[in-house]
């Protein structure tokens, strides 16, 4: 393993409490759902001990992400199967498309407003639309960029700024965009070590490929998911998320197939070895370019 490897791991390892559970969902969102969705527990364990993760931490945040309903888990023989649940399988769906696809370029002038008067539950109500994309305005009022498809029977209102600095204004009060661009300047300090070894032509072997591509999507995931993804006119110039989005992509274009070959040749699940890609796996940071091909050792 060689030292950019091994000083991710450390960062990593400095967070505590280790939240395995945290790092198993991310493998499967990353590796496992876009080639079938099913792995084996010992695949699972090959992966984690690489993290440094023991086989009881394991199947401890197992347990528990089976027991919140994540997962699904049955057995063959002596051998252990794991796969999402329809529930988790929707909210991969919606993360992933946050993680991967481009963010919108383009705001179209006005803002959505939703008005949660006589809502039930409203700290459940706002943590969903949060992830939705609308922000707080008031106790009872949220705004979004644009309409989510599914927002619920509220009261709902388009807003027109007056100008531009009127709703940069009004989006610096619904978002703590401080907080958010902090979250991806440190992704970026923790990752741009990483882009220059590999265009240096570090001797990445496949597992480092794997171990780091897990790793890169886990921090950034941890940044973009708190991010509204708002168009570029509404946000401060220039803004960090833009930066940590090329070098996301980039590391992560780079990395792609030595990591896919080690998941090849050691991945298996309960027919077997892990099948092909989907249809949909290639459009990931799809503008992004490799940084090199890597020299594997």
């Amino acid at each position: 393993m060689i030292a950019v490897v091994e000083a991710l791991l450390d960062r990593f390892h400095e967070r505590t409490p280790i939240r395995a559970g945290s790092l198993i969902v991310t493998v499967f969102g990353d590796a496992v759902v876009p080639r079938g969705g099913v792995l084996s527990l010992a695949s699972l364990h090959e992966i984690m001990r690489a993290f440094r993760i023991s086989d009881t931490l394991v199947r401890t945040a197992l347990s528990r992400l089976v027991s919140e309903g994540w997962f699904e888990r049955w057995k063959v023989g002596r051998n252990s199967y794991y796969r999402l649940t329809p529930q988790g399988q929707e909210a991969f769906a919606e993360a992933t498309r946050r993680i991967y696809a481009d963010p919108p370029h383009e705001w179209q002038g006005s803002f959505d407003l939703l008005l949660l008067e006589n809502a039930q539950d409203r700290n459940a109500l706002r943590s969903e639309l949060s992830a939705a994309g609308y922000g707080p305005l008031g106790p009872d009022l949220l705004m979004a960029a644009a309409p989510a498809a599914k927002v619920g029977p509220f009261l709902r209102l388009a807003a027109t700024p007056a100008d531009l600095p009127t709703a940069r204004r009004l989006v610096e009060k619904a978002w703590p965009l401080v907080e958010i661009e902090a979250r991806y300047r440190r992704f970026i300090d923790t990752y741009a070590g990483t882009l220059g070894a590999l265009e240096r032509g570090a001797g990445f072997t496949n597992l480092d490929a794997l171990l780091v591509r897990i790793l890169l999507i886990h921090d950034y995931r941890r940044a973009v998911l708190k991010d509204p993804l708002l168009p570029s006119q509404l946000l401060p110039r220039p803004w960090a998320g833009t930066g940590a989005r090329s070098l996301c992509g980039t590391i992560y274009r780079t990395l792609l197939p030595a990591a896919e070959r080690w998941i090849d040749t050691h991945a298996q699940n309960d027919l077997g070895p892990l099948p092909a890609v989907d249809e949909t796996f290639g459009q990931r940071f799809a503008t992004a370019e490799p940084a090199a091909e890597l020299r594997i050792g």
